[in-house]
């Protein structure tokens, strides 16, 4: 093949390295822009796992990367005048520079062609089979092709430096230090002896408010200098173009044009808070490598690597786009205590969790679960998840949480056998709370036939079973959701076609403004001054009902597109009264049913209002929306918000992944100054200890894994040996049994996982020298 690679950084001398090894025959260019000794930046960052991936891929160059880099294996976090150090992470780091022409060395050994001091263009290789776009960040190629390519660019907000010293450092280390002008931030490694890396970031306020956005290159140096001047132990800072720049993440839609292939950041962008930029394009390389050795023809081998790659690079970008928020808003987490904050800075990408690090780092976790139990009034013995929580005279005795989901399985709104044995089942299962599903408060609230109701006597004796049950065989709490569908009723039951309108038997529609759901869904009517009294007294008499029932918990279903979301929305409040334009219009009519409904409820027993966060659609709610609204709801009584996301508009575009919707849980917590709950993707035990310890929600709630496994709750107390968990008393031989089990379950669990581990790729210790003979 004829091979010409536009851009001589790591990705595109690691892909002619790896290609001309293996297709020696083949004539491969690589043009640098830049002279061969020129690089701009300090040091990059390696894991064990990465340098896994070098040795198998090219074990020359692995060599000479090991032979010339620096290696760590703790996390060194200073914050607030405290440092926690924790281990068993292996990472190296290794000079830009260095990498730079060991891979050029390397390149010019098999053959490959190395030009510098040279723009080029596509055009400029005519006889070319394939043209690799390694030109960078900002990619020219990219940029020129942009409408087929279709690049997204997200400039972050936060302020980031790149500069460097002459401090040795032992561990990769975190400073933060809080100045008049706000919260610093220097990520430090060395890279080799006498150089270290040190990215410095703050926020734009911060960054305005000292004035650096007015001063040169060696002003901001000597300003750093001094407010790190104690971390940097009588050392310099060092720059190299070392300006002041917003952290571009970019994302295509396309990857490939005709024979011309984008790689590294000229694809996609990691952040640098997770260390990933030259890992991600590097292991670019070596999947494209790969797909060479697959594919005999050009097409087939671009395809498989945009096909096939693609899903790992998002993960990356997805992990680094959550570390990233979680620095850019490091005020939420200041008021900390240092070990808690710490936890947050390991466990901020979601990567690293509490089973993980107290798998390398035990002393570490145990501290934090002693932090989150003096915080809780709690038992320090017990992991965050157990820890007890209380709301107003309720005091639920774990944070695990059934959440609340349709069942669709009432006839008439009246809940029947299989709701009394299901929320039966998950109380003795040994969660905290149990939610009801939505329970519709008038017949023409319903979501669908099958939704359950409270507005009769039958249904209120029918809920009053089911409480007495939970209370009676569990030390569960049990809380009453209650919602009105809005313009997304009279629709089929969920195995049936979710969302979509009955074909007959259908109810009129009440929304805040006449917009169907689909355009094939029935068009509500828009609500009056007399429809929405009307409903207010439905939620009331709902709620005095629930009262009767025994509750011990009531909250207000404003997500998800329902009847009291359409007015907080933008998207579906089109309102010109004063129920509709800026934020405070559109919350009236919620805050007006709930403040009744705060009434109603007895004072001793707590509220709660289920959200939807972001509509994910553009012009939908906002980030300050959002903050307004919880805001609003606590200041009317509320002592929980239950976050939720999206479901507003039938064509949103929601991001999934693991605890998706946690961000918005942590802003609320800790920004509107508010308990919250989150749900979303949350599967696990390890992943409840991890949300409860980071401080980013307060209760945890989880839907699918309760589906199949009522009992979750009661296997995470056996896997962390808590042995007081409550229990049916029928049950508890099946307990026992399950702490034994568990014990060496978990036992043999750790040590496989230590086997899996990545092999360290630290120097092995030198050998003392012989005593004389």
């Amino acid at each position: 093949m004829r091979i010409a690679v536009i851009g001589g950084g790591p990705a595109g001398l690691y892909f002619a390295i790896l290609m001309k090894r293996d297709f020696p025959g083949s004539r491969i260019t690589v043009v640098e822009r830049n002279r061969a000794e020129d690089t701009f930046g300090f040091g990059v960052v390696f894991s064990d796992a990465t340098l896994d991936a070098f040795h198998q891929a090219d074990e020359p160059s692995y060599r000479a990367i090991t032979a010339s880099f620096a290696y760590w294996d703790d996390i060194s976090i200073h914050a607030k005048g405290q440092e926690h150090r924790i281990g068993g992470n292996g990472f190296c780091g290794c000079s830009r520079r260095t990498l730079l022409m060991l891979l050029a060395h390397r390149a010019r050994a098999l053959g490959v062609e190395l030009e510098f001091r040279r723009e080029a263009v596509p055009e400029d290789f005519p006889d070319a089979d394939l043209i690799v776009a390694a030109d960078g960040i900002n990619s020219p190629i990219r940029e020129r092709f942009a409408e087929h390519f279709q690049p997204e660019i997200d400039l972050r907000p936060n302020r980031f430096a790149w500069m460097g010293s002459t401090r040795p450092f032992d561990a990769f280390t975190f400073f933060f230090k809080e100045t008049p002008h706000g919260i610093f931030i220097a990520h430090c490694y060395q890279y080799e002896p006498g150089a270290s890396t040190w990215v410095l970031e703050t926020d734009p306020e911060t960054f305005t408010s000292a004035g650096l956005d007015k001063m040169d290159e060696a002003a901001s140096a000597a300003f750093l200098e001094d407010v790190f001047a104690e971390e940097l132990q009588g050392h310099r800072l060092i720059t190299n173009r070392s300006t002041w720049r917003r952290f571009p993440t970019v994302k295509c839609a396309r990857w490939v044009r005709g024979n011309v292939v984008l790689l590294g950041d000229a694809k996609a962008s990691a952040h640098f808070s997770i260390g990933s930029g030259t890992k991600l394009a590097m292991e670019d390389a070596i999947a494209l490598h790969q797909s060479f050795l697959r594919h005999a023809m050009v097409p087939d081998a671009l395809h498989a690597f945009e096909t096939g790659r693609r899903e790992d690079v998002e993960k990356t970008q997805h992990a680094a786009n959550v570390s990233l928020v979680w620095f850019e808003h490091v005020k939420r987490f200041w008021d900390f205590s240092p070990t808690r904050f710490a936890f947050g800075v390991m466990t901020r990408s979601k990567a690293i969790t509490w089973d993980n690090l107290a798998l390398r780092a035990p002393e570490f976790v145990a501290e934090t679960q002693r932090a989150v139990a003096e915080e809780t009034g709690g038992n320090p013995a017990k992991p965050p998840m157990f820890q007890p929580f209380a709301l107003r005279g309720m005091q639920v005795a774990n944070r695990v949480v059934v959440s609340p989901m349709c069942m669709y399985s009432a006839t008439e709104g009246l809940p029947n056998d299989f709701h009394l044995a299901h929320y039966g089942a998950r109380a003795t299962g040994g969660a905290g709370l149990v939610f009801t599903e939505m329970t519709c408060v008038s017949r023409g609230a319903r979501i669908t036939p099958g939704c359950t109701g409270l507005w009769n006597d039958a249904q209120q004796a029918a809920w009053t079973r089911i409480v007495k049950l939970v209370h009676g065989s569990s030390a569960a709490k049990i809380a009453l959701q209650l919602g009105h569908a809005g313009r997304k009723g009279a629709t089929k039951l969920m195995w049936e076609g979710m969302d979509q309108p009955l074909p007959e038997g259908a109810w009129p529609l009440l929304s805040a403004s006449p917009t169907p759901y689909h355009p094939h869904s029935q068009v509500p009517r828009e609500m009056t001054r007399a429809d929405m009294d009307a409903v207010k007294a439905d939620f009331v008499a709902a709620a005095c009902r629930g009262i009767a029932c025994g509750f011990d918990m009531l909250e207000l279903h404003c997500a998800h597109g329902y009847l009291l979301a359409s007015f907080l929305s933008p998207l579906t409040n089109l309102r010109t009264d004063e129920y509709g334009g800026p934020i405070a219009n559109r919350l009236r009519f919620p805050l007006e049913v709930f403040a009744a409904l705060r009434e109603a409820w007895p004072a001793s027993k707590p509220m709660s209002v289920r959200i939807s966060a972001t509509d994910w659609a553009e012009g939908g709610l906002t980030e300050e929306d959002c903050l307004a609204i919880a805001r609003a709801f606590a200041a009317t009584g509320a002592d929980l918000i239950d976050v939720s996301t999206g479901q507003t508009v039938a064509d949103a575009s929601p991001t999934y992944g693991r605890m998706f919707q946690l961000p918005w849980a942590d802003m609320i917590r800790n920004e509107a100054d508010i308990a919250v709950m989150c749900v979303g993707n949350i599967t696990s035990a390890d992943q409840v200890n991890t949300i409860i310890a980071a401080g980013r929600a307060d209760l945890v709630a989880l839907g699918r894994p309760h589906l199949t496994d009522p009992s979750f709750t009661l296997h995470a107390a056996a896997q962390y040996g808590v042995r007081d968990q409550a229990c049916p008393p029928q049950y508890r031989w099946g307990q026992d049994a399950a702490l034994r089990n568990a014990a060496k379950d978990q036992a043999e669990l750790r040590e496989l996982k230590l086997k899996a581990r990545p092999k360290t790729h630290a120097p092995a210790p030198q050998a003392l020298p012989r005593a004389a003979e």
